[in-house]
């Protein structure tokens, strides 16, 4: 808290969930003035679910009621902020549309990147906020001059650093994540502590707007299949099998492909102008690096090749890589190990130790490292 004549105010970003829960009380006991923010971004009322079942959501009415209720127990103002247009816009039209170019997005990198961190952080400058709160498991730390460097969170099996890595440095200056420091169980005991009616609250599944998880469903209903059937093929170019549809499909799947191999096959790519997808043997999988492009630093970028590590998924471990910067925002990126199962539309995040240097969005995987 700085010395002012007034409680510096924070907008907390409330899902309904233990985590921003805990993140407001904590907030408030701090002495911040909190106010807290649902944001309605999917209408669950276009979806079906069959046989009545009732699926675990991010973002639901029933979220937004529990966040309401927390909000109520803390006395703090609450407010729900409806995104359904510009989530459809800028986070469900992406998915859908990266699906049927033969890409595999990640939602949540987009959603924190275009709702979380640019709209509702305008709605908490609107509120005259001094900063935006979320429950993120990762840390922002300041250094002499006052330039925001990104952790990663204290318990890693939690860190959520790798869908954060878009922050700019003006959006980590103005926010706060609480619980970067701590532990779920450590959580979970602060929320049993304040006596919150979450605290025992199951976690939510990734993709907010596939409650049932079956994307493929969502993508057909979404788009329409159509004409979209085509041949598997070989890296040769030999016709294999066919498939119902390049979207079925991502680099490094085995299962599914519907075709009697003497050895196991995988995805090595999709093709989607050419409606292939093409397979191998798990060999073939191997790459020595990638493309990627759209890179933000959080870094002063680099002028000189970094070495560094990267993850090129969430949940992959992170591996010793050489960052080459590459004219019209491009960086080309050598693993020190060839990596297997290199997905185009996935991000690929850089790190030195625990802190996030930056990252970007995988173009292809390369055989060949000279660009």
């Amino acid at each position: 808290m700085t010395d002012t004549n007034r409680k510096q105010r924070v907008v907390v970003a409330m899902s309904g969930g233990v985590d921003s829960s805990v993140t407001a009380a904590l907030l408030q006991e701090q002495g911040y003035e909190v106010i807290g923010i649902s944001m309605q971004v999917w209408d669950y009322a276009k979806f079906t679910a069959p046989d009545g079942e009732k699926f675990d959501t991010c973002c639901s009415l029933d979220d937004i009621h529990d966040a309401r209720r927390v909000a109520e127990q803390l006395g703090i103002p609450f407010y729900v902020v409806n995104f359904e247009e510009e989530f459809q816009r800028l986070v469900i039209d992406d998915f859908v549309g990266e699906y049927f170019r033969g890409r595999t997005p990640n939602p949540c990198v987009r959603c924190n990147q275009r709702i979380k961190f640019e709209l509702l952080l305008q709605k908490a400058r609107d509120l005259a906020a001094d900063y935006l709160a979320t429950g993120h498991y990762a840390r922002v730390e300041r250094d002499e001059t006052g330039r925001c460097h990104l952790h990663t969170g204290q318990d890693a099996g939690k860190d959520q650093s790798y869908f954060l890595f878009t922050l700019t440095q003006e959006q980590l200056s103005r926010t706060l994540f609480p619980l970067g420091g701590m532990t779920k169980p450590e959580v979970r005991q602060l929320a049993a502590g304040y006596g919150l009616r979450v605290a025992e609250k199951g976690e939510s599944q990734e993709i907010c707007f596939v409650p049932d998880n079956d994307y493929v469903r969502f993508l057909e209903e979404a788009r329409g299949a159509g004409e979209l059937d085509g041949d598997i093929v070989d890296s040769r170019g030999n016709v294999l099998g066919r498939h119902r549809g390049t979207y079925r499909y991502t680099v490094g799947q085995r299962k599914g492909l519907g075709i009697a191999h003497p050895h196991p096959l995988y995805v090595l790519g999709v093709d989607a102008e050419k409606r292939q997808v093409v397979v191998g043997g798990r060999e073939e999988l191997v790459s020595p690096g990638l493309l990627a492009t759209d890179l933000n630093w959080i870094i002063t970028p680099p002028e000189a090749p970094l070495e560094a590590t990267c993850k090129i998924r969430y949940r992959h471990r992170p591996v010793p890589c050489t960052v080459i910067q590459l004219p019209g925002n491009r960086a080309e990126v050598r693993f020190t190990v060839p990596e297997k199962s290199v997905t185009p539309g996935q991000a690929v995040v850089f790190y030195r130790d625990d802190e996030v240097l930056g990252g970007g969005w995988i173009e292809k995987a390369i055989l060949n490292v000279e660009v």
